[in-house]
């Protein structure tokens, strides 16, 4: 069976996904044999933090994947776009403050200093818009998990400081997500 590499849930392949498990079962002469689809560690929630509340988001920086958890346990997958490096990445505990769909973007003033080139601000919808159709606002003033029209970032360190998804990944996390969603990058 092919994989779309934009779709780690899909269909039936999904149910060992939404319970938390990380690899799928086959049959072989000796048994069971538990394969990874995947390059990347899942981590449980538990680990993290202490209650599901209404749903849990972390982000891997390193494995460059993005896992939801639901207020009810199902869980999900995502590859990530990450920061470009180390001191635009931040890592700790968070939550989601707010929800955009179709997010003006205006560059954080550290990013017009490295880029004085790059517009002011960037209305929603526009194709140029790097956060995609939907975002996802953090406590941490600038931070944003949203979607993006470059879909040649995802799986890479090409943010200047945001989680990206591919639109019609953030569009299912954005529609699932209620804002006080537990989040934490690292």
């Amino acid at each position: 069976m092919r994989f779309n590499r934009r779709y780690f849930v899909v269909g039936a392949l999904a149910a060992p996904f939404l319970v938390g498990r990380a690899a799928f079962a086959s049959e072989d002469a000796e048994g069971p044999v538990r394969n990874n689809i995947s390059s990347f560690r899942v981590h449980e929630w538990q680990d993290h933090f202490d209650a599901l509340g209404l749903g849990i988001i972390i982000s891997d920086t390193t494995a460059k994947v993005l896992q939801h958890w639901t207020g009810d346990g199902q869980m999900f997958l995502y590859p990530s776009s990450v920061p470009l490096s180390e001191d635009l990445t931040r890592r700790g505990y968070t939550e989601v403050v707010e929800k955009r769909v179709n997010p003006s973007w205006t560059p954080t003033p550290s990013m017009r200093e490295r880029n004085p080139e790059w517009p002011a601000f960037v209305p929603g919808g526009d194709p140029s818009n790097p956060l995609g159709t939907r975002a996802l606002y953090l406590s941490w003033q600038y931070y944003r998990i949203h979607g993006t029209h470059d879909t040649r970032k995802i799986g890479r360190r090409s943010s200047n400081g945001c989680i990206g998804l591919y639109n019609e990944h953030i569009e299912e996390v954005f529609d699932r997500v209620p804002v006080g969603t537990q989040v934490k990058l690292i």
